[in-house]
């Protein structure tokens, strides 16, 4: 729920320092530690209600911030360049908040709005299953009508926040072979009998994200549990996507300008041959390509924000898709570069380069893989060029 004004410029400069020294005390310190036990960090995301992050779009009579889209991409920034699965997870639990917020009845809203907020309990939207991923309207997840409820039964996989979400958004499909035409979307309780949590998977790394699956078995919903009818869920679902791909564009570019950073710190105070080894060419070109391609994520990444912070869905396709496409492809060239300016040094956890390595080949697949964007830009080009 995006708001025009969002919080004044002083009162969200303040709020920027105090996410920045939440990042420091409470994530930064864990991090390594996060990935080494394979630990989602329920109470580390819940934390950050302190600070209203799980309400940073929402309105303040909701008991929101009334962030901009923009103000909000600055907050994921911040905490992407110590963890950007920690944001990504925040940022889904966010999210399911504010389509409750925007979309969701008052009985809804009653049920899991506060809880969501103030942290007690965490979001994930389910779309993807084991046999439907970028082609979302072949999901067999079915919903099937009984009196005033529905049973509902089916499997969804690579779900942000399965660990341990309670409050789920899960898109089903009502009709058989109607595609989208059939998908909905109900609230589903993940401590509900039906709700069978699976283990979350064994992945090379990023695991404070959380990623799992769950299955329905015979799991009741009742009318009052449609979040989306038929027919409305799946344009719901790609309503949001173009703000996804933006943030995760503007992460990888949050991951990448602290790294650069670090890099360069280290190669001005590392001495080789009797000078800085960032005064060596070979080292300091590495690097300055790497500022040239971040600037221009960063300026692809600033254009997708202002068309979607001007409400125009449709228009914010394209560029959402140019952001994410070249910031997932730059990333980690951009991150092993980096890495290989401080030497084996580099490979060192305390610096958190391998950590942001593992979270940029997620990038890839998040909210639509590379090579969807790529589609979706080689759609455009007659339109767009001819």
């Amino acid at each position: 729920m995006s708001h025009p004004n969002g919080l004044p410029e002083n009162k969200f400069t303040d709020l920027l320092m105090q996410v920045i020294e939440f990042r420091d005390q409470q994530i930064t310190p864990h991090v390594v530690e996060w990935e080494k036990t394979r630990t989602f960090p329920a109470n580390a995301i819940a934390a950050a209600s302190e600070l209203g992050l799980l309400g940073m779009e929402i309105s303040p009579e909701l008991g929101g911030l009334g962030m901009t889209f923009a103000q909000k991409l600055k907050v994921l920034d911040v905490l992407s360049e110590v963890s950007m699965p920690y944001a990504f997870s925040l940022v889904n639990s966010h999210n399911v908040a504010a389509r409750l917020a925007r979309h969701g009845t008052e009985d809804q809203k009653d049920r899991f709005l506060e809880d969501l907020l103030n942290g007690k309990k965490l979001g994930s939207s389910a779309l993807t299953e084991p046999g439907a991923g970028s082609d979302f309207s072949s999901i067999t997840t079915q919903a099937t009508p009984e009196k005033d409820n529905w049973r509902l039964n089916g499997e969804k996989a690579w779900i942000t926040n399965a660990a341990s979400s309670t409050v789920i958004v899960a898109y089903v499909q009502t009709e058989p072979g109607a595609r989208a035409r059939g998908i909905a979307s109900f609230l589903i309780d993940g401590t509900k009998a039906g709700f069978e949590r699976l283990a979350p998977y064994d992945l090379i790394g990023s695991h404070a994200i959380g990623t799992g699956g769950f299955r329905l078995n015979n799991y009741l919903a009742s009318n009052a549990d449609l979040l989306a009818p038929a027919g409305e869920g799946f344009s719901a679902a790609l309503a949001t996507i173009n703000e996804a791909r933006t943030y995760v564009a503007s992460m990888c570019c949050a991951m990448v300008e602290a790294s650069l950073r670090t890099a360069i710190d280290y190669a001005s105070e590392r001495e080789s041959f009797g000078r800085p080894t960032i005064e060596h060419q070979g080292l300091s070109w590495q690097l300055a390509r790497v500022a040239n391609q971040l600037e221009a994520a960063r300026a692809l990444t600033t254009n997708a924000i202002t068309v979607i912070q001007g409400g125009d869905n449709e228009a914010a396709i394209l560029p959402a898709a140019h952001a994410k496409k070249f910031a997932t492809e730059f990333v980690e060239p951009a991150l092993i570069a980096c890495t290989q300016a401080m030497g084996a040094n580099g490979l060192k956890e305390e610096f958190l380069l391998g950590h942001r390595l593992t979270a940029a080949r997620v990038a890839n697949y998040v909210d639509g893989s590379t090579e969807i964007m790529t589609d979706r830009i080689a759609k455009s080009l007659r339109s767009t060029y001819t």
